[in-house]
């Protein structure tokens, strides 16, 4: 018996065949209907890949008596680590041997091995080096690695580069299986991918899907590739796999509100990782460029104020006091639109171009200040540690009338212009009205208006009162280390 529902469908197809037929008969030159492809099969990819892929497991050397997390556990906090979401059901995993060990220092302390994690790794060349996820490994005191066929390494952590999530390690071995490398910059979104990791613990699981964006931006060093391959914790760095059976990514992070996978999942592009496995296996970590600033986006409101046919570029907020930036002559408000030569489309294209900069080079930088663009030559250097801002004190208000932008500030006094390293400038007393809207507070520090640089209270109000209530004007704030543009409407009632 067909049921009914196929019945109705089979009708409706049928009468839509029908009603279509004359029209299409009365076209001299039909267009081709796409050919329709089955779905592919990743059995044969599998068969060829899998033995490149490894399960990886950590422990950690505790004291006896000292509280230890088991595998679960450590798995949790993986997941608190580097995916969004709740903790997971506590999950059986494989056991390893707790042997204790003598404390060197003396005491009869004692260490036992507990289980730390559980990921995943692939192997790129046949004398043993691995490829995984610096959060697999980070804190492990050791590191083992099994292979389908069972056979089980300690492995050594070559390097590790937390900005990419990228490790190396290597095992002795020889003539063992590898894996293709592929280009991600050739993939394409809607191309069918595959992954192979230990999701839980569970090694040599398969899943498939597509690519669901090329080059999707994170915020980070590198844009990733976003897919709908499903991604657990324990897959984490696994191969993301193409049909040609090459590895075009390396599985990462998931987007998850419930703790389960919820279709987002993103991988380390493996031009990357391998550029950044290249220098870890060379010298054991990863040297980056910097010029020493802050910067933040360019909004269409600032992009017009200022002149800009588009808005594009990085805005400066803050110079790092001394760094490569400020001997070059970069201040805050300045747009970087191009470096050494490359467009800055958006403001994370910018670290990740200094980044790539070999360090001790010079570079130029383009940039839009005061209605032109001009170039500033840098000398980028070795990236570090990024300094914590410093807070101003803020001085008592004082009853006045705002301007027209809601404004009551006060001239900087000697010690301020000194402590901020500045030349002019004025202090916010109070907000009100657009400027307060806009999130302008007591304490902040005008420094310029458009595109003229702001001395004193007295200029700035007069600049203000000048101002068409019809335009945006573009106010360069700054509060405690970083400047920004905030784009204000002058009020007619002045408040």
């Amino acid at each position: 018996m067909i049921p009914a529902k196929k019945i109705l469908l089979s009708s409706l197809l049928s009468a839509s065949v029908l009603a279509l037929s004359p029209a299409l008969t009365g076209l001299s030159t039909a267009v081709a209907a796409p050919a329709v492809a089955g779905l592919p099969d990743f059995a044969d990819i599998v068969d060829r890949t899998g033995p490149g892929v490894v399960n990886i497991r950590t422990t950690e050397r505790v004291k006896t008596g000292q509280p230890q997390a088991g595998a679960d556990d450590e798995e949790m906090q993986e997941f608190f680590r580097r995916f969004f979401g709740v903790p997971m059901p506590r999950q059986q995993q494989p056991n390893t041997p707790n042997t204790p060990r003598p404390n060197r220092k003396g005491g009869n302390a004692q260490q036992e091995e507990v289980p730390r994690g559980v990921g995943s790794g692939f192997i790129i060349s046949a004398d043993g080096y691995i490829m995984t996820n610096a959060h697999v490994v980070e804190g492990a005191s050791d590191v083992y690695v099994t292979l389908t066929d069972k056979r089980e390494f300690k492995a050594k952590i070559i390097g590790s580069d937390t900005r990419t999530d990228v490790a190396l390690l290597k095992i002795d071995g020889n003539s063992l299986p590898r894996l293709v490398i592929g280009d991600s910059d050739k993939i394409r979104a809607g191309e069918w991918v595959l992954a192979i990791g230990s999701p839980f613990g569970l090694e040599n699981t398969v899943t498939a899907g597509i690519i669901s964006a090329k080059a999707r931006d994170t915020g980070d060093y590198l844009p990733l590739i976003q897919t709908d391959v499903a991604v657990n914790p324990g897959n984490s760095g696994g191969p993301l796999i193409n049909l040609k059976g090459e590895v075009i990514g390396i599985n990462s992070q998931i987007y998850s509100r419930s703790g389960g996978f919820m279709g987002i999942s993103f991988a380390v592009p493996i031009d990357e990782a391998l550029r950044v496995s290249d220098q870890l296996k060379a010298s054991g970590r990863v040297t980056r460029g910097r010029i020493g600033v802050q910067i933040g986006e360019v909004t269409k409101d600032v992009a017009e104020s200022l002149g800009l046919a588009k808005a594009q570029g990085a805005l400066v907020q803050r110079i790092e006091p001394g760094g490569p930036a400020e001997k070059g002559g970069l201040e805050a408000g300045d747009i970087i639109l191009k470096f050494n030569g490359t467009a800055i489309e958006r403001p994370s294209d910018l670290p990740r171009m200094v980044g790539a900069t070999k360090p001790g080079s010079r570079a130029t930088v383009n940039i839009w200040r005061k209605g032109s663009a001009r170039d500033i030559a840098v000398t980028v250097v070795e990236i570090e540690a990024d300094k914590p801002a410093k807070t101003e004190e803020k001085k008592p208000k004082q009853e006045a009338t705002p301007n027209s932008l809601g404004l009551v500030v006060s001239d900087l006094t000697d010690a301020q212009k000194k402590e901020l390293k500045v030349d002019g400038g004025v202090l916010v007393e109070s907000a009100v009205g657009v400027a307060a809207a806009a999130g302008l507070r007591a304490g902040d520090v005008v420094q310029r208006l458009n595109d003229v640089d702001i001395k004193d209270a007295k200029q700035f109000n007069g600049l203000v009162a000048k101002l068409d209530s019809k335009k945006r004007a573009a106010v360069l704030v700054r509060r405690g280390d970083s400047s920004q543009f905030v784009p204000l409407r002058p009020s007619a009632s002045g408040n």
